[in-house]
């Protein structure tokens, strides 16, 4: 959640954020009204809880009538207190209500607007021109099943819509991606995490999961437990409650773990192949730091993020996202979208995001900075989501006949140069 000192010290600010986003200022009026309210029941319980413990003194010391006065105010009292505290209470759950539904105030850089009020950063690259060498691109829908890589029928008959199976070589790239994502990520430092996919609501509320984005989550019926959209989320709960060393910062990690998303929202976007789907494998960075090395190291992963691209030889460009198409937890965004030869357009890869302390303060991680404990924060970026990825790949490095030529950072995990179609 936000700095609530920011919020009463500068509500403008707040609205100001809001507006940026293209939401209503209203619920800051209402966060206002609930802290003040808050603050006057923790007054009363306070004042209730001292006359108490002041009339309890008076007691033993009280005889005849005066003492059984003093039992009957004491009685009428302790109901007092505890009306006042049931009070306390729910002053704070609202409170606590509208304060973690405000999201993080998007950075002053941020375009402002909705997901297409997105500003080009850099473009990397030229999209490869079909037409000059003489052939029209195939799908990787197409391609996959030339190649015995993707099987798009038998995913749809066993698990339904989105759903896929990889199979032959597009299950080697899989294991290829990783492998490289993994090496890059261990080159630069990192500590490699297979990360669990189901987590309990404290994980997935205290990232923002629960927020805006609730309706793309899918909650094991009968349990307490969801499964996560992406390993950022176990990866911010990882330290919850825990006070970090900041000797030991900044502290990087390389996730692996399936994510699982429902997809909300995107009916009719995407219905075929594997871009859009309920099911992926992904390597997420994600990163616990000072809340004054955040910013620079935002600019790290997107540069890992953009390295890794390069070692797919892909043509892409860098977005700065629109604060209206931001999570909820993050004040700033860079998208790396690569070309797609038979959409005609750039496709988002990779993101990385800077959520400062807005997670932190949820799941309570903190360090300790010139004697104080205060928040850290996180960050998170992607290094690899393994389906899009793949599509790139085939779709970008086909040739005339059905085949794929390998990048060459993944000729030693895969050991080809050509990915060929089935029978040739």
């Amino acid at each position: 959640m936000i700095d609530p000192r920011t919020l009463r010290d500068d509500p403008d600010r707040v609205r100001a954020a809001q507006a940026k986003r293209g939401l209503s200022a209203e619920i800051v009026d209402v966060a206002l009204a609930a802290d003040a309210e808050r603050r006057t029941a923790i007054a009363t319980f306070e004042a209730k809880r001292a006359e108490q413990k002041q009339l309890g003194k008076l007691i033993p010391q009280a005889q005849g009538e005066e003492k059984q006065s003093l039992l009957a105010q004491t009685r009428s009292l302790s109901a007092q207190v505890k009306e006042a505290e049931a009070a306390q209470v729910a002053a704070e759950a609202a409170w606590q209500e509208a304060v973690r539904s405000i999201p993080n105030l998007a950075a002053d850089e941020a375009p402002a607007g909705g997901e297409d009020d997105f500003v080009v950063l850099e473009t990397i690259g030229t999209p490869r021109d079909f037409a000059a060498e003489g052939f029209e691109p195939r799908d990787h829908i197409e391609l996959g099943r030339m190649l015995g890589a993707i099987d798009l029928e038998r995913g749809a008959k066993v698990s339904g819509s989105r759903f896929y199976f990889l199979t032959g070589v597009g299950a080697e790239l899989e294991f290829a991606l990783v492998n490289l994502a993994m090496e890059q990520a261990r080159n630069n430092g990192f500590t490699q995490v297979i990360a669990p996919s189901l987590v309990k609501p404290r994980a997935m509320e205290g990232t923002g999961f629960l927020g805006q984005a609730a309706d793309d989550v899918y909650r094991i019926e009968g349990e307490e437990m969801y499964l996560v959209g992406t390993s950022e989320v176990a990866m911010a709960a990882y330290h919850s409650e825990e006070i970090l060393d900041a000797a030991t910062l900044p502290r990087r990690y390389a996730a692996f773990s399936p994510c699982f998303r429902k997809e909300a929202g995107s009916h009719g976007k995407d219905t075929k192949g594997i871009i859009r789907v309920h099911w992926f494998d992904k390597v997420e960075m994600f990163v616990h730091t000072t809340l004054d090395q955040a910013a620079a190291e935002h600019q790290r992963l997107l540069q890992w993020e953009k390295d890794f691209l390069d070692k797919l030889e892909l043509a892409y460009q860098v977005i700065d996202t629109a604060a209206g198409d931001l999570g909820l937890s993050a004040i700033r965004k860079f998208d790396c979208e690569a070309w797609i030869p038979t959409q005609g357009k750039y496709r988002e890869l990779t993101s990385t995001s800077n959520c400062t302390d807005f997670q932190a303060r949820r799941l309570d991680i903190r360090t300790r900075v010139e004697g104080q404990t205060v928040p850290v924060a996180t960050l998170n970026g992607t290094l690899t989501a393994i389906p899009r990825a793949i599509v790139a790949i085939l779709e970008n490095h086909q040739q005339p006949d059905g085949s794929v030529r390998v990048p060459k950072a993944l000729q030693p995990w895969l050991g080809r140069e050509v990915l060929e179609p089935v029978g040739a």
